[in-house]
């Protein structure tokens, strides 16, 4: 299954892809740059500043600077990753910032319920701000 994470909700997608994952299936998510995170981008961009001024520079908890990394980190959180079930769930999914040439001629997908753009006023920002503003490139 490919799956477009444009405009898509974080959160909610994360649930979704650990879900199929746990069943079984093969997942690629494409434009992982451009998922969204529902909410005020001060409030969002502090509470990932002040998560990453609490960690010790050595021993971590480290927090991923790359859109696709970040993704995947987030839908880690999703999984009983410390389970052998789940380590394999967690292998089973990649994520990609772009569409990579390979997955162009396939047939991508999307979620219309996690769209974000389906409702009117919404507070939101883009993965890729939150990254840059963490000083990923």
């Amino acid at each position: 299954m490919i799956i477009n994470a444009e405009n898509l909700i974080l959160g909610r997608l994360g649930a979704f892809v650990a879900k199929k994952s746990l069943l079984g299936e093969e997942i690629r998510i494409v434009n992982c740059k451009d998922a969204v995170i529902i909410g005020k981008e001060e409030a969002i961009l502090e509470r990932y500043k002040q998560r990453q001024r609490r960690t010790t520079p050595r021993k971590g908890p480290f927090i991923p600077k790359t859109p696709e990394r970040f993704v995947k980190r987030a839908i880690r959180g999703m999984l009983p990753y410390k389970k052998a079930r789940g380590r394999a769930a967690f292998k089973r999914i990649l994520c990609y910032s772009s569409t990579p040439e390979s997955l162009k001629s396939k047939e991508i997908g999307t979620i219309e319920s996690l769209n974000v753009l389906q409702t009117e006023n919404v507070n939101f920002i883009k993965v890729q701000s939150i990254c840059r503003h963490l000083g990923g490139k």
